[in-house]
């Protein structure tokens, strides 16, 4: 894509594989039309992760369907909410970081994958026990292959229960399976009307026409929420952990800061993260009207775009001297709405954010109380593609001290 900007501009054409013709823009002022589209013009775009999470799956819905859908889960993760969910994130990141090798330069994102499993499992389930623990077991595996087969066409004929497919099925298979139990036993609780985790909200949440949601749609999206939940946000907190490791300023004043209660600078750092390490570098729409037009151009119906999100986090005019490492550039300031776009824009923005900007701050506030990080002066980790994320090549590699 960078390639591709730099010799025809923030706005071209190509025909990809599996998604079609495409129109690539990196533009602030395209991105918000392409982001405040009507749904019913421009749509999600096809095909998407819902053919590995389900068609009950928050990415395969669109119009009414999804803005219902989005009302449902919207309240878990905002809000009041959010507060029930920070003591839980700070006591997995103490049981992960206690096992830590000091003095020994060691790749952070294991560690960072197994806290946000463990911190949204626990949140979704508000429980611990045997189920959990099968999930723990399945799901970083299943996601690893899932990111890899989401950029490969489906075949048109079954290869059998070894092949990668049919490895997802099996997957698919006991993750159903531990669901169906943890949905009776919290239906069995006799406090099921007070429990707060996102399972129990689920089971008591209705539309607006006062129906509920189907055993199948809350499992894909209970996947959608497991998938989608940990592994961005893991890999976000890596890149964090490579970033203040290359930066000491930044490090001794994050470390400062972290001894109060404040935290406006770690939360510019984890904003400067997601910037010059974009760990979801794009995201799309599909064109539903028999055409879109977008600045100068008119796209025709069937078409697809795609607004680079990494290419507009390097915007010159967006973000002065944009390779440089700055959190300062956030201090005190928003980052610009349609150029600052980690979590996607419009309709479709992650309905995770503010869940996801909570536990990467905290997890931050939690090792840097506890140990104090090495720097080095090493070049920074080249990009390492899980198919859909994008994470350190080396792990987000560093080496700590108990403080």
């Amino acid at each position: 894509m960078f390639k591709m900007a730099d010799r025809y501009g923030d706005a071209f054409s190509l025909h990809v594989p599996i998604y079609g013709p495409l129109v690539v823009v990196a533009d602030p002022k395209l991105a918000k039309q392409v982001f405040t589209a009507a749904p019913d013009v421009l749509g999600n775009i096809q095909p998407n992760l819902s053919r590995l999470l389900g068609s009950g799956s928050v990415f395969a819905l669109d119009n009414d369907e999804h803005r219902q859908r989005r009302r449902l889960l919207a309240p878990p993760f905002h809000g009041k909410s959010i507060k029930n969910y920070e003591s839980i994130i700070e006591e997995e990141t103490l049981r992960e970081i206690a096992e830590w090798p000091q003095g020994t330069a060691f790749p952070t994102l294991p560690s960072t994958m197994r806290i946000t499993l463990n911190a949204i499992l626990r949140a979704v389930f508000g429980a611990e026990g045997a189920a959990l623990d099968e999930l723990r077991r399945i799901i970083p595996p299943w996601v690893t292959l899932g990111s890899r087969m989401a950029m490969i066409p489906n075949p048109s004929r079954t290869f059998g229960r070894y092949s990668p497919w049919g490895r997802l099925v099996e997957y698919r298979r006991r993750y159903d399976a531990i669901v169906d139990t943890l949905i009776a036993n919290e239906r069995a609780d006799p406090d099921f009307e007070n429990r707060t985790d996102v399972l129990a909200l689920m089971l008591r949440s209705t539309y607006e026409d006062g129906s509920a949601m189907s055993r199948k749609d809350i499992g894909d999206e209970l996947l959608t929420l497991l998938a989608a939940g940990h592994e961005t946000t893991a890999s976000t907190l890596g890149w964090a952990f490579e970033r203040l490791s290359r930066h000491p300023d930044v490090l001794t004043a994050l470390v400062a800061e972290a001894e109060t209660g404040d935290n406006e600078l770690r939360q510019a750092t984890i904003l400067e993260v997601q910037r010059q390490r974009t760990v979801i570098d794009a995201a799309g729409r599909h064109v539903h009207a028999p055409a879109f037009d977008l600045g100068d151009w008119s796209i025709p119906h069937g078409y697809s775009i795609i607004v680079s999100i990494a290419r507009l986090h390097t915007d010159a005019e967006l973000f002065a001297n944009p390779d440089r490492f700055d959190p300062q550039r956030f201090v005190g300031t928003k980052p610009p709405s349609f150029g600052w776009l980690p979590y996607g824009g419009g309709a479709r923005r992650c309905v995770g954010a503010v869940f996801a900007n909570m536990e990467m701050d905290v997890v931050l506030r939690t090792v840097l109380r506890h140990f104090t990080i090495e720097t080095t002066d090493a070049p920074g980790e080249k990009y390492h593609s899980r198919g859909v994320a994008y994470t350190p090549k080396d792990g987000g590699r560093i080496a700590v001290r108990r403080r």
